[in-house]
């Protein structure tokens, strides 16, 4: 029984140790309109953000509702006696990694916030929302928080002390694609004088201020912001995930500079991004103080640093509980891991044969930390699949997490349970440390999360050779748990439970340090059973909660569309269509490529003009002048016409000879003239869409019938009329 009690007693400390990470993480009190002058207040910050936003309509680039809000961030900075200007044009922006090059005509805000002699440091936000939402979290709280910024600073006193310029560049088309930002950097002088960025950002409305992104050789920047900043939320290995993730911000145009740069944003309540939803008073005032106070002193520290003392090589670093910042050189990273690994075998060879933890056979002993692994990551699979069976949506935890997680977490301990029957220290610790050198050579970022709690174990097992080795493991443990459940918080908050693999992946590792503890122990059998019973009994009742809610809704848009003279309707490709919208029509028992990809029901014949465009070629540039009314236009090119390049009413960018499509995001673009430059001589024939936001009259029956647990995203219902463009052989 005693056996059994300590079992669980290990359980519950790491229980304690994931609500510690998530509930008593460092952050600031959201201060109010009363704050002393000089300091950065949410409430301020909010009642700008009224302003701004006024009726919280949509406002997209392009629409009469973004120049509205352009127009009341002028006048917030006229009040405050800050000169600004703005920078209008088409610009377009590529990426090889892309198949779609973004382009539109945009609209930036450039405020001078202070003056110095130096290159400019950026504050930078965007003003733009998507056509599905008002864009109170993203990006109306960067804005907001931009100018509560600036208005704490010129109380500060920047304006007469600062070595360098500080700029505010609220940038319009981010969400189109970074063309705001694309379009600032074309102006020579403007790139060339870049000398430090700082974007604001949000993927939610809630929860800590991450620094998911910086500049490369970023060991200055984190020394920095450590310095400045009272509360942390960062770590090393956020933006080695951010490389591999389809995601980019104002900052990716800028990274191009080699400016030191900063990119920050909180992501918890990620239901309500890009969505009705996304209103101002679903935002939690402390994620505005955290960021806002972040922004505003990193601003004042780059305004009186020299930007080319901030180079250097990079660092690996994590916070733990959002209170310290522990962080090394990345290049330290592999010699300390092998120093590690080396003194934790010593320590095992040191210890007296009798009380070694690596018992026979050697093998299981080696293997066990493996198998932990190894099974918590199929635990994973099967709990998650008994949930989505049952509820019939791939994501069934969407609208209520709580069950899945608490399934998730007795599965993973149910593995522990087991694994630890063939455990020892020993062998979990060199794995570990072996970890950390394999990290620190193929993903540095990750390194910290093996080599600092082998930096704590080493000495502890060096140092109880001769006794008292429970105690040094549990200390040891508590370190890796307090890591690795940290991880597993901030994970589930970005990325949410459907990506269960990061939830169980990174609660094993931290458990894999308690496997000692939970040894060899008659009790274990009934333990494992109980945990695995409970794991899918939660997993169960997880499948049988609603997978959605008006709180955390589905994501269902409604496309009108014409080609070929035929009408359709389309809604998106969800996993259920609610039976009162497939009433309405014949729609598609499964989702069906066309002019959009979803469910498809015939809609009669077209009744809209389609896009046209004038075609002429000469050798291999082809001109088109468009004639595609609407709010937008995407023009896609095959891959067999071998796109170099283009131009959109003068504006030039890069392609890189692959499929792409261009989407050319405001009003005007349905009258551009398009140059394209072409690496083969043949014939091709492109496909041009026009975009109107909003859906024909009788469209209305649709949006009635949209359940009161879904909502329009991103672009929203919207009508596409789409046609062939027949391009002549060379």
């Amino acid at each position: 029984m005693g056996i059994v009690v300590r079992i669980w007693g290990l359980g519950g400390l790491a229980a304690a140790l994931w609500f510690l990470s998530v509930f008593a993480q460092s952050r600031p009190d959201a201060l109010g309109l009363d704050a002393p002058a000089a300091q950065f207040s949410a409430a301020r910050a909010d009642a700008v953000l009224g302003r701004v936003l006024g009726d919280q309509a949509p406002h997209p680039s392009g629409s009469p509702a973004a120049q509205a809000v352009r127009g009341r961030i002028l006048g917030e900075l006229a009040a405050m006696g800050v000169q600004a200007r703005t920078q209008n044009g088409m610009s377009c922006y590529s990426q090889k990694r892309w198949d779609n090059i973004p382009c539109g005509t945009v609209t930036n805000i450039i405020a001078g916030v202070s003056p110095g002699a130096g290159k400019n440091i950026l504050l930078m936000a965007h003003s733009d929302s998507v056509a599905a939402g008002p864009g109170a979290g993203d990006d109306g709280s960067g804005v907001a928080i931009l100018l509560e910024a600036i208005r704490a600073l010129k109380a500060r006193g920047i304006e007469g002390g600062a070595k360098h310029p500080v700029i505010a560049v609220f940038t319009d088309g981010e969400e189109a694609g970074m063309v705001g930002a694309s379009l600032y950097l074309r102006d020579p002088a403007a790139r060339a004088n870049v000398g430090a960025v700082i974007n604001v950002e949000a993927r939610g409305n809630q929860g800590p201020s991450y620094l998911f992104q910086t500049s490369a050789g970023n060991g200055k920047l984190i020394e920095l912001y450590a310095d400045s900043v009272k509360q942390y939320a960062t770590s090393s290995l956020y933006s080695e995930i951010y490389k591999i993730m389809p995601n980019d911000t104002d900052l990716t145009p800028m990274l191009a500079t080699g400016a030191p740069a900063y990119n920050f944003a909180f992501l918890g309540n990620v239901a309500h991004y890009h969505t009705p939803l996304d209103r101002r008073e679903n935002i939690d005032p402390r994620s505005l103080q955290q960021q806002g106070d972040a922004v505003m002193e990193l601003a004042e520290a780059l305004a009186h640093a020299d930007p080319q003392s901030l180079n250097g090589p990079d660092a690996i670093y994590l916070d733990v509980l959002g209170r310290w910042l522990p962080r090394l050189p990345v290049g330290w990273g592999l010699p300390l891991s092998i120093a590690a690994f080396a003194a934790i075998a010593l320590a095992g060879y040191l210890t007296r044969r009798g009380r070694r933890t690596l018992p026979p056979p050697i093998i299981p002993a080696l293997l066990s930390p493996l198998l932990l692994a190894a099974g918590c990551l199929g635990m994973g699979y099967v709990l998650h699949g008994l949930a989505a069976w049952i509820s019939g949506h791939a994501d069934p935890s969407y609208a209520h997490p709580i069950w899945l997680r608490l399934s998730l977490a007795f599965g993973v301990f149910a593995v522990a349970i087991l694994a630890a029957r063939g455990a020892a220290a020993t062998a979990c610790w060199l794995w570990f440390a072996a970890l950390a050198i394999a990290c620190a050579v193929l993903v540095p970022g990750l390194t910290p999360y093996f080599l600092f709690p082998a930096l704590v174990a080493a000495p502890l097992l060096l140092v109880t050779v001769r006794g008292g080795r429970n105690v040094a493991l549990l200390l040891a443990a508590v370190v890796a748990l307090l890591v690795w459940l940290g991880l597993n918080a901030s994970g589930e908050e970005s990325l949410g439970l459907k990506m269960h693999a990061m939830f169980t992946v990174s609660a094993a590792f931290g458990l894999l340090t308690l496997l000692p503890l939970l040894g060899k122990a008659r009790g274990w059998g009934w333990s494992f059973a109980a945990s695995l019973l409970l794991a899918l009994g939660l997993a169960v009742t997880a499948g049988l909660q609603p997978a959605f809610s008006t709180a955390a809704p589905e994501r269902m848009n409604f496309v009108y569309a014409e080609k070929a003279g035929k009408a359709s309707w389309i809604t998106s490709p969800v996993s259920h269509l609610p039976d009162a919208v497939r009433a309405l029509a014949n729609f598609s028992a499964t989702p069906q490529s066309g002019v959009a990809y979803g469910y498809a029901a015939q809609a009669g014949s077209a009744r809209l003009a389609p896009p046209a465009a004038a075609v002429t070629r000469s050798g291999n540039e082809v001109t088109l002048d468009l004639n595609a009314p609407g709010d937008g236009i995407v023009l896609e090119v095959p891959a067999g016409a071998r796109l170099q390049s283009l131009s959109v009413n003068g504006a030039d960018t890069h392609a890189f000879g692959q499929y792409t499509a261009i989407s050319c995001m405001t009003p005007d673009c349905g009258h551009a003239r398009i140059i394209l430059r072409l690496g083969s001589p043949d014939a091709v024939t492109l496909k041009l869409v026009a975009r109107r936001r909003g859906l024909p009259p009788d469209g209305a029956r649709l949006q009635r019938a949209r359940p009161a647990d879904a909502v329009p995203a991103q672009n929203g219902d919207q009508t596409l009329l789409a046609a062939t463009i027949t391009v002549p052989a060379r």
